[in-house]
């Protein structure tokens, strides 16, 4: 394409009418270059002009100069990464990052090998989940750090030349990070102990650089390998000691070097020239490892006296010779830890007697004993009964309903990404999802329903009877559940005839699991206020009543929205959960919500789905309409493209999606959506009691 035909593209595209942008100049530019190139930028403007003009014009205007040494997939980071914060933080944060672009120009041969977080985050969370001590989970951030519960690594990783060594770069950083937590590095507040200095900022500093070296000699130890890449990256950027340090490195790689020996070599440290920070080093953030151990010290104190006082309930007892339980002396709990060929782990003792710990218990122990080098004696006390209240025990989560009030926050939310159709690309823990239970309502609306259908119930349960593959006796049996009285008889009469007596003389009850898992997903949007309320509930009741005869696991949950910021899903029935009154009174309690948001809900039982260990596994939709939700463009091809990328989603882990919908206009956009052979358009919504059940039978035989 030439400027003349570019032209037009880009100012339609950025708005120029507008904007008065003058794409005249950038248009030359992009028509200078090769096809292929000016269909890479051309394509991107595009996708990214759908979110913002000007970021779109941002990267038209830098693009020519970048992409004949950049890497493709770099400048797809680059200005996505921009389209996220402009997501969430605005324009202004946005145009900061597009322009980090001239920065790239500087550094074109290393970006073209750079390697990004999203592509060595599973390597990384497998090379992590295999080291010893605490999980950790693994996140992108600003920089490298740890807060001890998280490793945080950078978007991009671009240090080198070679992609190679990038992601060599990458697993050193975890590594190190990892051995701050494992060798004790944040066991104290290092910040505290540089206050005492006249420059606290350069005493941390300084003491970071000696953790660095006392941590990377125990690499060495435990990790020969990895240690042999971290010799290899630091000669090729040329890093090493500064003058006076030889002594003090000398020290720190002895086997038997700790924190209290960093400490102890800071003050001469502070002598010497500053460290000047390793490519792996990364960075300390030592109020981030308060505000995590803060959180994380009490609970599981408690916790793990909880636990204690389970195991002495279980195994506190000795018994005397007639087996009767006598006590002895007061229990005792110890704990030790061995420590070797860097492997970590904590022996229990009760009453100085070894004692196999459950691994949560074992997790526990390793977790505290990292934080503090030893159990201290008092975690060590079983607690008392009523000491700690239950709830205490466990993850609190906000209330959602108070959540939403007032100003708005994400504190303890599930997020999920959602599909811009415009960008071509996920919008990532765009929506903010909470789950919430139906309220329960006994105002009689089970019994009438079982009143109404009492003569459908016995059908459908007949129908369901027949799908169940029945338990069936297997007679002749060599082994079995109970003696075969026909080939006992014969048997004994063989016997007397003077021929062999068969051994088949049992009888064995066969059962042949259906090994399914359906979850239910139904439209609490507004719009189902009344007639279309009324029959989900009856239909759902009936399908409990018929499900309960083929011992399926399902469950059953509520969607609702408005905007991404409120997306709400509603527990009526978990997968472990049995049809109680509690669940019958949830069914009824199903009201009409706000809007019907859907590609969150279909992500989040997905998730659940994919939890469940099962061969067959079915999400069925209730829904009265399209996808949409008023506020922020999630309506009309937008919401109709992120669900239908949710579904593509749910196939792809082995999810088998279906709906049933009574909008007369679905033809429009189901076949899309699902498939031309998974919907099922019903006329009048009073069908949906009786229809229901014959599709599940068809969805699950």
């Amino acid at each position: 394409m030439n400027a003349d035909q570019i032209t037009p593209l880009l100012e339609e595209w950025l708005e120029a009418d507008f904007s008065f942008r003058k794409v005249g100049a950038t248009a030359k530019s992009i028509a200078a270059l090769p096809p292929e190139e000016q269909e890479f930028i051309l394509d991107w403007t595009k996708r990214v002009a759908s979110s913002n003009p000007e970021i779109a014009w941002q990267f038209a205007r830098r693009a020519p100069a970048l992409i004949g040494g950049m890497d493709r997939r770099l400048m797809q980071a680059w200005v996505l990464g921009a389209c996220d914060v402009y997501d969430r933080q605005g324009l202004r944060h946005a145009l900061t990052v597009m322009e980090e672009a001239d920065h790239f120009a500087g550094r074109q041969l290393e970006m073209t090998a750079g390697v990004l977080f999203e592509d060595v985050a599973g390597v990384l969370g497998n090379f992590l989940h295999g080291l010893s001590g605490r999980s950790l989970a693994l996140r992108q951030g600003q920089e490298a750090y740890t807060d001890t519960e998280t490793i945080f690594l950078p978007k991009v990783l671009a240090r080198f030349p070679a992609r190679a060594d990038n992601f060599k770069l990458a697993k050193a950083m975890a590594a190190l990070l990892w051995a701050q937590i494992r060798f004790g590095t944040l066991r104290d507040d290092l910040a505290m102990a540089c206050a005492r200095f006249p420059d606290p900022e350069r005493a941390l500093h300084q003491l970071h650089g000696l953790e660095t070296l006392r941590l990377t000699a125990r690499i060495q130890r435990e990790l020969p390998g990895l240690h042999r890449d971290m010799l290899h990256l630091g000669k090729q950027l040329g890093e090493g000691l500064p003058p006076g340090w030889s002594p003090l490195a000398q020290r720190l790689t002895q086997a038997d070097a700790g924190l209290r020996d960093s400490l102890a070599l800071l003050t001469q440290a502070l002598r010497l020239p500053d460290f000047r920070p390793w490519c792996y080093q990364g960075s300390l953030r030592m109020e981030a490892v308060r505000a995590t151990r803060k959180g994380r010290e009490e609970k599981e104190k408690a916790r793990l006296r909880v636990k204690l006082a389970e195991l002495l309930q279980e195994h506190g007892h000795r018994a005397d010779g007639s087996g009767r339980a006598i006590r002895t002396r007061p229990h005792q709990f110890g704990a030790r830890a061995h420590d070797e060929a860097g492997r970590l782990d904590l022996e229990l003792t009760l009453d100085e007697l070894p004692l196999t710990p459950p691994e949560d218990v074992k997790a526990l122990l390793t977790s505290v004993w990292l934080d503090f080098g030893e159990i201290p004696p008092e975690y060590l006390v079983p607690a008392g009964e009523g000491e700690y209240d239950p709830s205490q025990l466990v993850e609190q989560t906000a209330d959602p309903d108070s959540v939403w009030q007032g100003t708005y926050h994400e504190e303890g939310a599930t997020f999920y990404p959602e599909w811009d159709m415009g960008r071509e690309h996920y919008r990532k823990d765009w929506c903010v999802m909470r789950e919430k239970e139906v309220p329960p309502a006994e105002d009689g609306f089970h019994r009438l329903t079982l009143e109404k259908y009492a003569g459908l119930i016995k059908h459908l349960r007949r129908g369901f009877e027949a799908m169940r593959d029945e338990d069936r006796v297997e007679k002749r049996q060599a082994q079995g559940d109970d003696v075969d009285i026909d080939a006992l008889v014969e048997a004994l009469a063989d016997a007397r005839d003077g021929r062999e007596m068969s051994d088949r003389l049992f009888t064995r009850l066969h059962r042949a699991e259906r090994n399914i898992a359906v979850a239910f997903m139904v439209d609490m949007s507004g719009s189902t206020k009344g007639w279309i309320n009324e029959a989900e509930r009856e239909a759902l009741i009936l399908l409990c009543e018929a499900l309960e005869l083929l011992r399926d696991r399902y469950a059953i949950y509520g969607f609702s929205g408005i905007t991404r910021k409120r997306c709400e899903l509603f527990r009526i029935k978990t997968f472990d959960e049995p049809y109680s009154d509690l669940v019958k009174a949830r069914i009824c309690g199903i009201q009409p919500q706000e809007y019907t948001r859907m590609g969150f809900a279909i992500r989040h039982l997905t998730r659940l789905l994919g939890d469940v260990e099962a061969r067959t596994r079915v999400l069925v939709t209730l829904s009265d309409g399209r996808p949409d939700d008023y506020f922020d463009g999630y309506r009309g091809p937008y919401g109709i493209e992120d669900t239908r990328m949710a579904l593509v989603e749910a196939r792809r882990a082995g999810i088998h999606p279906f709906c049933i919908t009574i909008d007369r206009e679905a033809r429009d956009y189901l076949p899309h959506m699902y498939g031309a052979a998974r919907y099922i358009i019903l006329d009048d919504v009073r069908q949906l009691p009786m229809k229901v059940s014959d599709i599940y039978r068809r969805l699950t035989t």
